[in-house]
């Protein structure tokens, strides 16, 4: 495991699933770790890089299924904030209080997450099936905005 500015959180923090993160919503958390002195940690199976900051630091795990969301889930604690377009690790991290969110400012919740659940098995067995789903629509800047107010309202809540 590689860390990179490890830092001395107080308070919740955010963490970020970083392998799939898009640029844009990595570029709003850097500003508003500053800007907050929030702690966000990235932690993905490759190194990322990250701003030189006392608030933003990346957590490099090992390569293999689900090591990243795993290190995330244990290391999580109610009312942190966690980014993460992963459905399964959502549902982890609300066991555990923490709030998620995904990179377009969706928020799962528990009156949520059962339903994307069965969605994202639904359309795992069509394309395991042979059948083309396509993939995510492309990131716009509306997602982009919609991310940066729900984050704003969790950074206002905290």
């Amino acid at each position: 495991m590689n860390e990179a500015h490890p830092p001395t959180p107080s308070g919740p923090q955010i963490w970020v699933d970083g392998d799939a993160c898009p640029g844009p919503v990595k570029e709003i958390l850097f500003r508003a770790a500053e800007r907050t002195k929030v702690h966000v940690t990235f932690v993905a199976n490759q190194w990322l890089r990250v701003p030189t900051s006392r608030y933003i630091r990346s957590l490099q795990v090992s390569g293999g299924f689900d090591v990243a969301d795993t290190e995330i889930v244990d290391r999580v604690q109610p009312g942190d904030l966690v980014v993460t377009q992963d459905i399964p690790l959502a549902a982890r991290v609300l066991d555990k209080g923490a709030i998620a969110l995904n990179p377009r400012g969706e928020r799962y919740t528990r009156d949520n997450i059962a339903q994307r659940l069965s969605m994202r098995n639904f359309m795992e067995e069509l394309r395991g099936a042979g059948i083309q789903t396509g993939g995510p629509a492309a990131f716009h800047a509306r997602d982009r905005q919609a991310f940066a107010n729900e984050l704003d309202r969790w950074l206002a809540q905290r």
